[in-house]
This record gives structure tokens, C-alpha cells and sequence, in this order.
């Protein structure tokens, strides 16, 4: 056996290690359950016509905080209380939809939260944050420097660091995938955006769970490259981020566990610009009647850009949040999108005789 197949032989146990199986995903079920219902996956016209496929939308952006992420912080802090419970609180790094997640979760079971984002960071994300209770702090530019921080104030004040990936975070955001692949088991294809890995970890954890060859093509900005320069090099590569729309896969430093599982499970990694994004997002809209944030876009952009080769299949996409300042949104819908006003074109109005004629010819 090569070096490389040893590589690649311990890179796959590693991932399986790392995910949860049915059993765990089945018991994060009934407490994820407990705070929420199931999320639909609906099959919209003006999608399929877009695209040329059949397309099924998982609608995360109808959990309790607008995102799937709310699902992960159910199930971890639900452990975490259980085993630690004199913990004095726990903090944790996000552009958002995390931290939103971790304060509903610790509120459930009284547990002080703090949550460190990025100065400048979406200003109703942050209200969204400090409505559920959380000690909000803003600190550095991007991402990483808030993750480091937090791990730094997790120290100094004996606070337990919530990490952006974990056991317990897949094993809940897992839930949502395996309902969209119980319901629709025949997608030939699910996208998914990759941030710092929880969801995307999630959906290989549901469909070998349940046995199904569904290819998963994960998606990154072409603003924040780490994880696709990183699963190309098959190690982890450091990247700059400067994507304008896309803050919730506004990753720098790839997560070594996520990375791991990509290596071995993920078919293919793609890139979507920030105009593709905000396309998709007014496209969402136009289609749907639902507002999609533009991580929560990414899927449905790379279906776009990857139409030709989709035409005719079965696709899965997440919705995979909807919390997006009004303002953004605004801009968003003002701009011309190809995708989305090929669908508003006027259309042809038939008279009743040119109907009538129409079906008996």
C-alpha cells in the first residue's frame, strides 16, 4: 500500500469516527423535537424552471432562529448541562446564526452565554443576540480574531468554550438532513454551504446513515477560499476572507475534524462570487416568497452556476438561513439579476379561441 492510500485508509476512519451514526441521530432527534418542529422541504415551480431539474428546498430559514444552526446548540447544550451542571457559563465565537443558536439553547437551561462577533458585524443578527439574553462583545475584524478572543475570555473567566464543530453540533444539525433524504431518497445530488464544516458534516453523517449514494457538492465563497484550496490540497490551507454578502461561510481556518470528513465523503468543492450569491438570494425570493441571507444562498448559486450539468437531475439545496439585514435585502432586490428577471418576463396571453384551438389540434 502507498503512503497515499495509507493517508487516504486513515482519513476514512478518522471520518467515521467523527460522525454520529443513526442511533445518535435518531436520540438528537428527540431533543432537538422537543424544542421545535421538523422544517418542510417543498418543491417550488419557478425553480425547477430556472434550473432545468427538480429541485427540493430544505427550509432551515423556518426554525425557531431562522437557521439550521439552532439545531446543534439544542443538542450540545442539552449534553453539556447534563454533565456539567454547576457550569458558571459558556461562551462562544460567530457572525450570528451560532450564537443566536447558543443563546436559545443556554436560556433553556439557564445557562449565561457570551457571544464574541466581528466589529461591524450584521447589526440585527446582533440584536437577534441580545434579545435571547446573551452577553454580546464585539472583537476583531473577521471571524478568527472573535474566535480567539472568546477562547482567550474563556480562560480568564472559567467559562466553557463552545466550539464551531462538534459530535454533539453534527449530530443535531444531522437532524434536518436526514428529513429531507427520508422524504426525498432519490436526490442524485444535495449542495451544501460550508462555513466552519457543522453542516456539511451533518449531511454525509444522514446520508450514510441512511445508506444512500446521494454525491455531496459542498460550497464555499470565492471571497473565502480555505476550505476549497484545502480539500484540492487534501491538507489544511489558510485563506483570506472578503466576501461583502456571504458572512456565515466567511471562513479563514479551515476545521481540521470537518476537513478531515470532506476529504474522504465529499464529491466536490465549489466556488460561488458574491453577485452569484446575491443572484440567488433575489432568485430565492422571487421564486419562493422566502428571504435567504447569503450563506443561505450558496446552494442555491451553485445550482445556478452548475445548471447545465444538473439539467434533468433530482437536487436537494438548504435554505440554510434567512437572517439578513432588511437593508442588505433591500439593495439585494433593487439589483438586475439575470436568473431572477428571466423568470418576470411578460407573459404570453392566449385568447380562449386560441386556447380552444390549441387543444383540439
Amino acid at each position: 500500500m502507498t503512503s497515499l492510500s495509507i493517508q487516504a485508509s486513515q482519513v476514512t476512519r478518522t471520518a467515521s469516527d467523527l460522525l454520529p451514526g443513526l442511533g445518535e441521530i435518531e436520540q438528537a432527534a428527540g431533543i432537538v423535537y422537543a424544542g421545535m418542529a421538523p422544517t418542510p422541504q417543498l418543491c417550488w415551480p419557478l425553480l425547477n424552471q430556472a434550473l432545468g431539474a427538480e429541485v427540493w428546498v430544505k427550509h432551515e430559514n423556518h426554525a425557531p432562529t431562522g437557521a439550521f444552526k439552532v439545531r446543534g446548540g439544542m443538542v450540545y447544550l442539552h449534553h453539556l448541562a447534563r454533565q456539567q451542571p454547576q457550569l458558571s457559563g459558556v461562551i462562544s465565537a460567530t457572525r450570528g446564526n451560532h450564537g443566536q443558536s447558543v443563546g436559545l439553547s443556554a436560556r433553556r437551561f439557564g445557562i449565561p452565554a457570551t457571544i464574541v462577533v466581528p466589529e461591524g458585524n450584521s447589526r440585527e443578527k446582533n440584536a437577534a443576540m441580545r434579545a435571547l439574553g446573551v452577553d454580546l462583545v464585539e472583537h476583531g475584524r473577521e471571524f478568527q480574531d472573535s474566535r480567539e478572543h472568546a477562547q482567550r475570555l474563556a480562560r480568564e473567566q472559567q467559562l466553557h468554550m463552545i466550539p464551531s464543530f462538534h459530535r454533539d453540533l453534527v449530530a443535531g444539525v444531522s437532524t434536518y438532513w436526514i428529513e429531507l433524504l427520508a422524504a426525498q431518497p432519490a436526490l442524485d445530488v444535495v449542495l451544501v454551504p460550508i462555513g466552519q464544516g457543522s453542516g456539511m458534516c451533518g449531511a454525509v453523517a444522514a446520508r450514510n446513515a441512511l445508506g444512500l449514494k446521494t454525491r455531496i457538492i459542498g460550497v464555499v465563497s470565492a471571497h473565502a477560499l480555505a476550505y476549497k484550496l484545502s480539500f484540492e490540497a487534501g491538507r489544511k490551507i489558510e485563506a483570506p476572507v472578503s466576501t461583502r454578502i456571504a458572512d456565515g461561510v466567511a471562513c479563514r481556518v479551515p476545521d481540521e475534524a470537518s476537513l478531515q470528513v470532506m476529504l474522504s465523503q465529499v464529491d466536490e468543492v465549489v466556488a460561488v462570487t458574491d453577485d452569484e450569491v446575491m443572484d440567488a438570494m433575489k432568485l430565492a425570493f422571487i421564486a419562493t416568497h422566502n428571504v435567504a441571507e447569503g450563506a443561505g444562498a450558496c446552494a442555491l448559486a451553485a445550482a445556478l452556476q452548475l445548471r447545465t450539468r444538473l439539467r434533468g437531475k433530482k437536487i436537494g439545496v438548504t435554505l440554510s438561513g434567512g437572517n439578513v439585514d432588511h437593508d442588505v435585502f433591500a439593495r439585494v432586490l433593487a439589483r438586475s439579476s439575470e436568473a431572477a428577471d428571466t423568470l418576470l418576463a411578460p407573459a404570453q396571453v392566449v385568447s380562449l379561441a386560441q386556447a380552444a384551438q390549441r387543444r383540439n389540434a
